[in-house]
């Protein structure tokens, strides 16, 4: 059976470059909006995702409060994190904060040159930043020692 992950574990695997998957409640007979996003965040902190004003998922947000992510490791083991909780500030980012997530995933020639491709169509992007306050965890390490 799959253990739950320490406090520690939890937060250094969220704090690891992954795409992360964040759902938010979507209008009445809708299902919840789910998409792939980047993100950041280091231990102990809040969540800060990056996005564009006005889109349908940036709206939802704003009206829920609220949000939740979740990331997975696929490759070895199966890992995965869910964190929820309340959206406790927003602000237009600068063209250094919209480069500092990119560089989370792209490789360093190839994330300020998104970067600077992106400033016309995304120059706008905001920060929206959640406060963890649920978590949910599994972590397979033992079933995998247990089957090795």
């Amino acid at each position: 059976m799959a253990r739950k992950m320490t406090v520690e574990e939890r937060e250094e695997f969220l704090a690891q470059p992954q795409v992360g998957v964040l759902s938010v409640a979507a209008e009445p007979g809708r299902a919840p909006l789910t998409t792939p996003i980047w993100y950041r965040y280091e231990p102990g902190g809040d969540v800060v995702v990056m996005t564009s004003p006005g889109l349908r998922k940036t709206r939802l947000i704003e009206a829920a409060g609220r949000f939740a992510l979740c990331v997975q490791q696929q490759d070895g083991v199966y890992k995965y994190v869910s964190v929820e909780g309340p959206v406790v500030k927003t602000w237009p980012m600068t063209k250094a904060e919209r480069h500092e997530i990119a560089a989370r995933y792209l490789p360093p020639g190839v994330s300020g040159a998104y970067t600077d491709a992106m400033d016309g169509a995304h120059g706008n992007n905001i920060a929206i930043v959640m406060r963890p306050e649920r978590w949910n965890t599994s972590d397979f390490s033992d079933v995998a020692e247990q089957l090795a």
